[in-house]
């Protein structure tokens, strides 16, 4: 069983508010004045109490991104959003699919890809920016927790930080025709941002061990992801 979300105690809580307001009958006019006074108090509990329903019902599903992308290796180009940096390894024409799904309070990820070289390992992970013309403009490993120690020219080794609960890895193993399929869940949603791209390094697999962990090799191929969530709010990378 899940721990109670903030918006299950903020119910719990306004509910408790509800149940204890008292019942005043009038009797007498000299007690006009006191009434009205409990009136009042009694007015403004139940406001309160309709403004927690509405935090409590709405402000989680209100704020959680789903991303996608999706498309075919191109050579890199002013409009592609799907790019090989490595064609020997990446081949042009392969295909990536990536989903992430939102689910109460964590996300759900699917990778899938064909046309990638048969019965290999690929590491992959999800980057804070969109995919760019150059590898190293895919920017960090998107981290839920970013590591304060971490610098554009030292990224992230710690595994505190660079771990697949607090990053998004899809390592993936391809069969004999070159296609396979990876899914992780991790205990975060975005909000306010959001992971960039999808990039697929050289490496079979991510490293873990201290001072290596996150590391995946050089960057072969990329693809850029899309946020579809309420408001037209774009998703900003952890930068």
């Amino acid at each position: 069983m899940r721990e109670p979300r903030l918006s299950d105690k903020r119910h719990t809580a306004c509910s408790a508010i509800v149940s204890r307001t008292p019942t005043v009958t009038v009797t007498d006019r000299r007690f006009m004045h006191r009434w009205l006074t409990i009136a009042t108090v009694v007015a403004v509990v139940a406001l309160t109490s309709t403004g927690c329903a509405y935090k409590g019902l709405s402000m989680a599903a209100q704020s959680a991104m789903t991303l996608h992308g999706e498309g075919a290796l191109t050579e890199p180009n002013a409009t592609s959003t799907a790019e090989t940096y490595n064609p020997a390894l990446a081949p042009v024409g392969s295909r990536l699919k990536v989903t992430l799904n939102p689910s109460d309070e964590s996300t759900n990820a699917e990778l899938t890809v064909s046309g990638l070289l048969p019965n290999r390992g690929y590491a992959v992970h999800a980057h804070v920016n969109a995919c760019g013309a150059s590898p190293e403009l895919d920017g960090p490993h998107y981290q839920n927790r970013i590591d304060p120690a971490a610098t554009r020219q030292a990224p992230s080794t710690n595994p505190e930080y660079a771990n697949p609960r607090n990053e998004i890895w899809l390592d993936v193993h391809t069969d004999a025709a070159g296609s396979g399929t990876s899914r992780t869940t991790v205990p975060f949603v975005f909000t306010d941002r959001g992971p960039g791209s999808i990039v697929v390094h050289e490496a079979m697999q991510t490293a873990t061990e201290p001072g290596q962990a996150g590391k995946a090799g050089a960057r072969i191929a990329c693809l850029t992801l899309s946020a579809v969530q309420p408001n037209g709010v774009e998703p900003r990378g952890s930068r």
